[in-house]
């Protein structure tokens, strides 16, 4: 794609990184073929190639051209930065970086009215913080009764028990892994699970007390510096345990995941962190990454439930991890059903779904409808996100996969027990 930026424009870091981008796409439009709010709405400026336009004239525009910019917000805000269309372009065009960009360039030049603004800061503050975000959800489901139906779907139901974790008893290898935010107080039992079965593998895993939110809430929601200082203070957290010989960083959210990955791209300019950043992002893996490479067919599993398994857009297409998860429960003997358009994202997407919630309510809709057809017992997932999405329109059960794994293993230790 021809771009007509100067040579002043091509001073900035941003702006050499937005050229980049786009002289690598070839408008050929394939990528419209599998985004999800293109094939809702019909809009080209609401699929991928549509929208890589308006950030080229947005980021090709003066200041002062706030139509274009309020127009070009409208469209960005409805993608649901899936990624889709990263992994069906042919050209290997990084849409997301583009996209991060354009997001930025559009707050600094037009501030978004006041009613937005703080919904979206009322998003961060919440989420962030997992006692606090602990504290909101009791008050929820205290009045849960007398709640507005659209936030009465957020709340989940009773989580599954997180059970004992393994005593720190010595192990050979040591992983760490990251807590999460909302995943400790609405999944309470994934982290834990995670820990019983690499336990069962001679993995130990440990937790940085000082590691908090991987910054992805931020950094999507109009704050991108913050986002940035929470991926320095997660580096420093983690830092002396790297330096300790900690194999690797576990990820049970693939959000997260996809976001620590990218540590060393966010921080690439930072003099004092970008070779910590990029350390920290090669040592980041996704559960399914440790558990694939292990010896599983020393696990005896019972009682194994019919699945169907969504992979979230940030496992598929932000790792390129698709295929992974239902490997692994393949090989451990899990029936799996098969998933009509698994590439789809089922509209979680962070927070798409309380600030787009029209979209992202029919998005869930439609992939429920795809895994339900092979009428399984329960869906898994690899992301808390999809999971509490999902499980909002109460209707098939929905785990993060380890969970499964967990019980199985369980059922089968207690079934040979005398």
């Amino acid at each position: 794609m021809q771009t007509h930026f100067t040579e002043q424009d091509l001073e900035q870091p941003h702006l050499r990184e937005a050229e980049r981008v786009l002289r690598t796409c070839v408008h050929c439009g394939f990528c419209n073929a599998t985004c999800p709010t293109y094939q809702l709405l019909g809009d080209e400026r609401d699929g991928p190639r549509g929208r890589i336009y308006l950030m080229k004239t947005l980021l090709e525009s003066r200041d002062d051209d706030n139509q274009a910019t309020e127009e070009t917000r409208l469209h960005l805000d409805r993608c649901l930065s899936c990624r889709n269309c990263e992994t069906t372009c042919p050209s290997g065009v990084e849409y997301h970086k583009l996209l991060d960009i354009g997001r930025a360039e559009i707050e600094r030049r037009v501030p978004r009215k006041a009613s937005e603004r703080a919904l979206r800061f009322g998003l961060r503050k919440a989420l962030v913080d997992p006692r606090r975000f602990k504290a909101l959800l009791k008050l929820g489901m205290t009045f849960r009764p007398v709640t507005p139906h659209a936030l009465r779907q957020k709340l989940p139901a009773t989580p599954v028990d997180a059970g004992v974790r393994p005593a720190g008893r010595h192990h050979e290898r040591q992983m760490l892994i990251l807590e999460g935010c909302v995943q400790p107080s609405l999944s309470p039992n994934t982290n834990a699970a995670t820990a019983r079965v690499l336990d069962r593998l001679g993995i130990g895993l440990t937790a940085a007390p000082d590691a908090g939110c991987c910054g992805a809430v931020d950094f999507h929601l109009d704050a991108q510096e913050a986002g940035r200082d929470r991926a320095r203070a997660n580096i420093d957290a983690w830092w002396p345990h790297i330096e300790a010989g900690c194999e690797a960083i576990v990820q049970t959210a693939s959000g997260c995941g996809a976001f620590v990955k990218e540590y060393g791209d966010l921080l690439a300019d930072d003099p004092a962190y970008a070779d910590k950043a990029a350390h920290v992002s090669a040592r980041a893996k996704d559960l399914v990454e440790i558990l694939e490479d292990e010896p599983l067919d020393n696990l005896a599993l019972a009682n194994r439930e019919r699945l169907a398994f969504h992979c979230p857009c940030t496992l598929q297409h932000a790792q390129r991890l698709g295929g992974h998860v239902e490997g692994v429960l393949a090989r451990l003997g899990f029936p799996l059903t098969p998933v009509r358009d698994a590439h789809l994202c089922c509209g979680s997407a962070g927070t798409y779904s309380i600030t787009q919630p029209t979209l992202a309510t029919q998005l869930r809709d439609n992939k429920l409808d795809a895994l339900e057809e092979g009428q399984p017992d329960v869906i898994a997932t690899a992301n808390i996100g999809c999971q509490s999405h999902l499980a909002g329109a109460d209707r098939t059960p929905v785990r993060h996969w380890i969970e499964l794994v967990d019980e199985a293993l369980t059922r089968a230790t207690n079934t040979a027990a005398p």
